[in-house]
This record gives structure tokens, C-alpha cells and sequence, in this order.
């Protein structure tokens, strides 16, 4: 048995660029699981084993892998940067005790950190900042930490200064220990020594070393009481304080360094043994009913509780499906049974393994605490629980974002319709955020995401993975539809043919909803007009229109509908006519009900530099975008905006152009909101002309 208090799950995040990847590299040469480092811009890194991750230098899925430092074991996850694949980031959180979150030493913090860090508050996942390439041109330390307070809202705890300053970089001052680590040219992570700080730096040490020891004994009242008299803590003591205060999120370590030159990372591994948590020490998991709801209990991390894990990760590799668990408690041997709690089903365990990338290392057994990966299960999905047969249990779920673009696609050839579904079955279960919807009309699959380069991914992974060459659409929106007058109607259904007929009349009041909460209904009725157990008949009529609204047949959503009235028929009602009195209701009422299209409402963040801002100003107004911030930084001008999802289909190309090829952007969904009536026409029009279409086929 191993001792859980040795035990670091912990996840690298970041935005996009600023070197998560290499950092794990570093990580896993440093602690002598691979020997030779591979580079991301060779196509060569451990845990960027796609051929896409491998030609675009991203990052598109998590992965996992297990290595020793000081005698305690790390299961790391390097996640994706780039806003497309945040459900990467969010489920890789869910599941892990602590975090590592880099941030780029000229970017700062870049919209993504923003976004992962937020996900990362809201999972409570203790984190230390690691802030990379210091050695690049417009590198300063000094800077980051300062957005970190004023962007993240967060409280950096500077645990390291840095030694020279973009190309003169040549190490780092520990503030605690006040000893230099300096390392020579040779870029060996192992070749530096340790000596005393440099003179020029004693002032700024200190001040920073004062700094540190009054925020760490503020965790110990007694510590505290002693400091102030006088005492100096002892550094045993001052780790424990910082160690307290990370778990407890009131501060973030802060490390400096250079990873692609191998400066700096030893410390931010002894930082994950010194003040990251072990499984032991994390709020355990809260247990829910089959509706999500808290039950009280907890799954606390013990090899002596029964058996409960979650199911984060599905992934289809050449050995067939992988399924991704972290073990929350109890034990798991090779040959077990276990009972998946969403399904209902039992499932006997017959290989597990630990992941390293993409190789693999079997196990035999597996204990609270461990991230391991179960071959071949059924019916499993991101999100299940699988626990002991004999007590069973649901932990909390996860909720993914709703997907905001689609494209239709096809089969260039007929035998490849097969071969697609299939394919797109595995990648489905593999990603919560990408769905795909056969279109009623048309008969053609539609690929829903997050973003072009998600559904663009999709494609060439179909085309080179699956063998499944496609003619693809252009990118279609993901309209609502909404109503904004409320509306007093009442409608009857009645048919009578020979025999017991169909009788159900409804009295109603049709309103709009606030925002985002999607279908409400209730029923007033008094007096028994209509019997209470037809409520949940009418109320299921209506919800099964909701689908297509009536403009564009798009879904429709915050709608309140409330039953004040009606009639019933002793012998002809039933709830098969009161649902359908439902149905001919909405179709009856929505269009009188004012109906409008809204569309999704991108947070786009674009770095231009300054000689460029008037240009990019100008483009995002002509597409409709409300410009909600401007921050000027050393290196340009970063631009907050909301823009209409339809105006951003190949932005990218375009703010090349203008900024001669220097300018980034980022988007992530924001809200809905209500089209202006030229667009809402050309929408309707681009619906009648895809029926008409349709129909005509």
C-alpha cells in the first residue's frame, strides 16, 4: 500500500503559447521519466502525441502521466490552452487536488488564463503560478504578478525574483532560503549552482523575504503573536503556514523561470511536494441524489471507504476505448465488478492502466487517490460514477457548455456513411462538447462545437484517424428563438369518430421568462376544471414544441406558460388530448406572441499591437461589436469586446491583414441576444430557403 499523503494529482493550465506543454516536459525529463526532451515546435512533445497537436504546436486533449520527485508520486495532466477545448481544462479540474498555472512572462495573463482560472476557483483546486519565458523579449516578472492581483483578482505570493532580466536571464533567488540558483550556458537543467544573492538584488530580497513571512504566519495566531515580539518562525514553520494558505486558497505561490531553457522548474516541483495538497487533505466529493441534488454525504479519500470513482475521460486509441478514472476512494482490483450508477449496470474490470501519454503500463490494482485509465467498459460516459456493487452512489456531476456553431457535413463516397457514424459515435463519447443532430428535413448530419478551429479538428480527425473523407457545409450559428409580449389564449381540442372521441380544452397565459431559464410551466387552475392529472400532459405538449420555434424553426427558449383554466369531458378526455390541446396550443399561440431570433453573443479579446488599434476598433464596430475595454500593455493593446458569434467566421485571416500578421484573438461564448430585424430576416429567409431545399430533394 502506498501513503496518500505522498500523493500529487495536479494539472498544468494556461492560456495558449505560453508553454504548459514544454513545462511538462521539463517536469518529466527532470524527474527521469523520459531521457530526451521533445519540443513542441519540432512536433516532439511527450504529451502532444496527435498528428493535429503535432502540425499546429497546440495542445487539443489532456494528457495524463505519472512520475516521482523526492519520493512522492505526481499524476499530471498537461491541458489544452486554446478557448476551444476548455472542456478539456474544466473536466482535468474536476478531478485533480492542485494546479500548476503558467503564465507567459511577456503575454501576462492572456484571456485563457483568465477563463481556466475561473474554472479553477470554481472547483477550489489549490494552485502555485509558475510565470515562464522570462528569457524572451519584453519579459518582466514584476508585471505578471501585478495582473495576477489586478486581473485575476488573486493573491500572488512571490516565492522567487529572478536574475537578470529577457536574454541575461540566467537564474533564480529563492526568497525564503535567500540562496541564488544560477545555471550556465549549457541549457542542463541539472548544471547550476547555489550561491548567495547578488548584491545588486539584497534590498529587493529583503523586502519581498518580509513580505512573505508576514503573509505566511498570518495562518498561525501563535506564530503570529511570537513574530511580533520579535521571533523569527523557523523555515520548517513558515512551509507549514504556506502550505495552510495555499490549501486554503487565501494565496498562490509564485515561481519564475525559463522552461524551454531549463531554468527554474526544480523549484516549482519541490513547491508542488511543499504546499500543494495530497488527496487526504481536499474537501472530498460531495455524493448527490439521481437529480443532482447534495445529499450530505461525502466520498472522503480512504482505501478503507467502499469503492467510488469518476469517469472523466473517454478516449478511442489503437487499443480500443480508454476510460478515465480518478478513484476518490476504496480499492480497485483487476477482475472486480463494479456497478455503474448512471446506467445501472455492473461492468467486471478486466485491464487498468497507468498512463504515460500514450503508452501504457498495466496494473493490477489501483487505491483512493490514483488517476488510472480502465480499457474496454461499456456504456460509459464523461461524467458517470462507478462504484461498489453493494453501495451504490452518485458523485457530483459535470456540466458542459452548450455547443454555439455547426456544420453540415457528408460522405464524399456512399460507403462512407457507415464508416462516419461509427467514427463520430466514438468522438461524441469522447468529447461532451462536440454533438451531432441528424436534420429532419434535409437528412444531413450536423457537427455541432465550440469554436471553427474545434469543428475543423473534428474534420481532419474523421478524414486521418477514421479514413472518412467528408464535403463540409459552411458554419451555421446556433440561433434561439424567444417571444417578448405575453399572451392570453385558449384553445380545445375535440375529435369524434365513432367510438370514445378526444376532448381536452386549456385556458392559458403565455409570457416571456427571464433570461436563461429556458421552459417554466405552472398551473393555477382552481375547481377542477382540468384534473390534476393532466397537468403534466399539457405541460409535456407544450415542452415537446420548444424545440422548433416559430420563426426559423429554431429552438425556443424563457418562456413561462400557466394554466388558469379549462374543461374536461368525463368520458372523452385523456392525457393523449390534452397533450395534443398542448401542442395545437403553441402552434395557436407563439406566433401571435411577438416572437424574436437571438443569437450568441461572443467575449472576443484581441492583442493588436498599438499602431494597429484604430484599425481593429473600426472592424470589430462594423461587425457589430460593443467594445467594453481597452488595456494598454509593454508590448500593445489587448481590446475586450462582445460581438455577434455570425460576424467572427474567419476573423482570424482578416486581423492578420491588418496587423501585418501580429495580431491574436480569443473568443468564448457569452450570451444570447436579440438580433437586429435585418439579420433577424435574412435568418428567417436562410431557414425557408434550407426547407424549401429539403423538400425539393
Amino acid at each position: 500500500m502506498t501513503d496518500l499523503t505522498k500523493y500529487r494529482n495536479i494539472g498544468i493550465f494556461a492560456h495558449v503559447d505560453a508553454g504548459k506543454t514544454t513545462t511538462t516536459e521539463r517536469i518529466l525529463k527532470l524527474t527521469g521519466k523520459i531521457h530526451k526532451t521533445g519540443e513542441v515546435h519540432d512536433g516532439a512533445a511527450t504529451t502532444d502525441f496527435m498528428a493535429q497537436e503535432q502540425e499546429r504546436g497546440i495542445t487539443i486533449q489532456s494528457a495524463a502521466t505519472t512520475c516521482f520527485w523526492k519520493d512522492h508520486r505526481f499524476n499530471i495532466i498537461d491541458t489544452p490552452g486554446h478557448v476551444d477545448f476548455t472542456v478539456e481544462v474544466y473536466r482535468s479540474l474536476k478531478v485533480l487536488d492542485g494546479g500548476v498555472g503558467v503564465f507567459c512572462g511577456s503575454g501576462g495573463v492572456e484571456p485563457q488564463s483568465e477563463t481556466n482560472w475561473r474554472y479553477a476557483n470554481d472547483s477550489e483546486v489549490s494552485r502555485i503560478i509558475f510565470v515562464n519565458k522570462l528569457d524572451r523579449i519584453g519579459a518582466d516578472f514584476f508585471r505578471v504578478v501585478g495582473q495576477v492581483e489586478k486581473v485575476l483578482g488573486a493573491n500572488p505570493l512571490v516565492m522567487t525574483l529572478p536574475i537578470g532580466r529577457e536574454d541575461e536571464f540566467t537564474g533564480v533567488v529563492d526568497v525564503l532560503t535567500k540562496k541564488a540558483f544560477i545555471w550556465d550556458d549549457s541549457g542542463l537543467p541539472e548544471n547550476y549552482e547555489v550561491v548567495d544573492c547578488p548584491e545588486d538584488m539584497v534590498d529587493m530580497l529583503e523586502e519581498y523575504h518580509e513580505k512573505l513571512i508576514e503573509t505566511a504566519v498570518e495562518q498561525d495566531d501563535d506564530l503570529m503573536m511570537a513574530y511580533m515580539d520579535g521571533d523569527m518562525p523557523s523555515e520548517e514553520d513558515i512551509k507549514r503556514c504556506i502550505r495552510k494558505g495555499t490549501i486554503n486558497l487565501d494565496f498562490f505561490p509564485t515561481f519564475c523561470g525559463s522552461a524551454f531553457k531549463n531554468k527554474g522548474v526544480q523549484l516549482v516541483l519541490d513547491a508542488v511536494v511543499d504546499y500543494l495538497p495530497s488527496p487526504v487533505e481536499v474537501d472530498p466529493e460531495p455524493l448527490t441524489d439521481e437529480e443532482g441534488n447534495e445529499t450530505g454525504e461525502y466520498a472522503t479519500v480512504s482505501i478503507d471507504e467502499p469503492f467510488r470513482a469518476l469517469a472523466f475521460k473517454i478516449m478511442d486509441d489503437r487499443f480500443g476505448a480508454l476510460t478515465f478514472v480518478r478513484v476518490y476512494s476504496g480499492k480497485l482490483n483487476k477482475g472486480d465488478t463494479i456497478l455503474n450508477s448512471a446506467t445501472g449496470k455492473t461492468e467486471r474490470i478486466g485491464r487498468m492502466v497507468e498512463m504515460h501519454a500514450n503508452d501504457r503500463n498495466e496494473l493490477s490494482s489501483a487505491q483512493a487517490g490514483d488517476i488510472i485509465a480502465i480499457v474496454g467498459m461499456k456504456n460509459v460516459q464523461t461524467g458517470h460514477t462507478l462504484c461498489d456493487q453493494n453501495k451504490p452512489c452518485t458523485l457530483e456531476a459535470m456540466v458542459f457548455p452548450e455547443p454555439v456553431i455547426s456544420i453540415a457535413v457528408a460522405p464524399k463516397d456512399k460507403g462512407g456513411s457507415e464508416k462516419m457514424g461509427i467514427a463520430i459515435g466514438k468522438m461524441v463519447a469522447e468529447d461532451p462538447s462536440f454533438r451531432v443532430e441528424t436534420d429532419e428535413d434535409s437528412g444531413e448530419t450536423i457537427l455541432k462545437g465550440m469554436g471553427e478551429l474545434h469543428l475543423d479538428i473534428k474534420v481532419d480527425i474523421l478524414k486521418r484517424t477514421y479514413g472518412v473523407d467528408l464535403e463540409v457545409g459552411k458554419p451555421q450559428v446556433a440561433y434561439r428563438e424567444t417571444i417578448t409580449s405575453p399572451i392570453e389564449d385558449s384553445y380545445t381540442h375535440k375529435k369524434q369518430s365513432g367510438g370514445s372521441g378526444q376532448y381536452g380544452k386549456i385556458d392559458y397565459r403565455i409570457r416571456p421568462g427571464e433570461a436563461n431559464t429556458g421552459f417554466q410551466f405552472k398551473s393555477v387552475v382552481v375547481g377542477g376544471n382540468v384534473p390534476k392529472e393532466f397537468f403534466p400532459a399539457i405541460e409535456k405538449g407544450f415542452e415537446s414544441m420548444m424545440q422548433e420555434g416559430p420563426l426559423a424553426g429554431y429552438p425556443l427558449v424563457d418562456v413561462e406558460v400557466e394554466l388558469y383554466d379549462g374543461g374536461y369531458h368525463a368520458v372523452d378526455s385523456s392525457a393523449v388530448a390534452f397533450e395534443i390541446a398542448a401542442r395545437g396550443a403553441f402552434r395557436q399561440s407563439m406566433p401571435k406572441a411577438n416572437p424574436q431570433i437571438l443569437e450568441p453573443v461572443m467575449k472576443v479579446d484581441v492583442f493588436t499591437p498599438e499602431d494597429h488599434v484604430g484599425d481593429v476598433i473600426g472592424d470589430l464596430n462594423r461587425r457589430r461589436g460593443m467594445i467594453r475595454d481597452q488595456e494598454p500593455g509593454i508590448t500593445g493593446v489587448r481590446i475586450k469586446a462582445d460581438v455577434p458569434l455570425s460576424e467572427m467566421f474567419g476573423y482570424i485571416g482578416h486581423l492578420r491583414t491588418m496587423t501585418s500578421g501580429r495580431g491574436q484573438f480569443s473568443m468564448e461564448f457569452s450570451h444570447y441576444s436579440q438580433c437586429p430585424s435585418n439579420v433577424s430576416e435574412e435568418v428567417i429567409a436562410a431557414a425557408k430557403a434550407r426547407k424549401e431545399a429539403a423538400k425539393a430533394k
